[in-house]
C-alpha cells in the first residue's frame, strides 16, 4: 500500500520508511507526492496536531495518509516542551539550539528529577471510512550533555541508560524501541486486524 509521510522533517521520514517498508507499505514523502504546504499545528496534544497534519494532506492526495506529531515531555518542566518541542527555542532554531535551551533549563537539577519521555501520535487516513490514531512512548531520561551521533532533535541528550543515549543506538536498534516504533506497531496491530 502506497502512503504519504505527511512531515517535512527527513529524521521522521527516514525512521517511518525504515519501519514500514519490510512490513510491505510503500511510504513516500509529502515532497516526493508533489505536495508542498504549511499546515498550521494549533493543536493542544500530539493527536491533535497528527489529525490535522493528516486531514490536510489527505484532502489534497485523496490517498492513505500518516501523520506523526511527536514530542519531547520532561517532567521537572511539567511535561515542557510537550507539543512545542520542534519550537522550543524559536521558530528557526536548531536541534543543538532546541538542546542547549533544555539543558540550560535544567542546569543543577538532580537526576532523580530529569525524567522525561518522548510521546509519538499518529494519525493514519486510509479512506473516507478508515481513520485511526495510535501512540506510543518511550521513557528515559534528560542527561547532562549530547552524547552520540546516530538519531536528530533530542535524541543526543535523552538516556535510556547511564551512559547510552538515543543517538548512541544504531537505527536498528532505535526503530525496535522508540516512541515512534511503539506507536507504527500499534497501527500496523490495529491494521491487521
Amino acid at each position: 500500500m502506497k502512503l504519504i509521510i505527511a512531515s517535512n522533517n527527513q529524521g521522521k521520514i527516514r525512521e517511518m520508511k525504515e519501519i514500514l517498508s519490510p512490513l510491505g507499505y510503500e511510504p513516500i514523502s509529502m515532497k516526493e507526492a508533489g505536495i508542498d504546504i504549511d499546515i498550521i499545528e494549533d493543536g493542544e496534544t500530539f493527536s491533535e496536531n497528527a489529525r490535522i497534519k493528516a486531514q490536510a494532506i489527505y484532502e489534497i492526495a485523496k490517498m492513505p495518509v500518516l501523520a506523526d506529531d511527536s514530542g519531547l515531555a520532561v517532567d521537572f518542566l511539567d511535561g515542557a516542551p510537550g507539543v512545542y518541542s520542534a519550537r522550543y527555542a524559536g521558530e528557526n532554531a536548531s536541534d543543538k539550539d532546541r538542546m542547549n535551551k533544555l539543558l540550560e533549563e535544567l542546569e543543577g537539577v538532580d537526576k532523580s528529577l530529569r525524567g522525561a519521555k518522548f510521546v509519538c501520535s499518529l494519525y493514519f487516513i486510509k479512506d473516507d471510512e478508515t481513520e485511526i490514531c495510535v501512540s506510543g512512548e518511550c521513557h528515559g531520561f534528560i542527561g547532562e550533555e549530547p552524547l552520540g551521533d546516530n538519531g536528530f532533535g533530542y535524541d543526543p541528550i535523552f538516556m535510556i541508560e547511564d551512559d547510552i543515549s538515543m543517538a548512541c543506538i544504531p537505527a536498528e536498534e532505535k526503530n525496535k524501541i522508540s516512541h515512534r516504533a511503539k506507536a507504527l506497531q500499534s497501527l500496523v496491530e490495529e491494521l491487521s486486524e
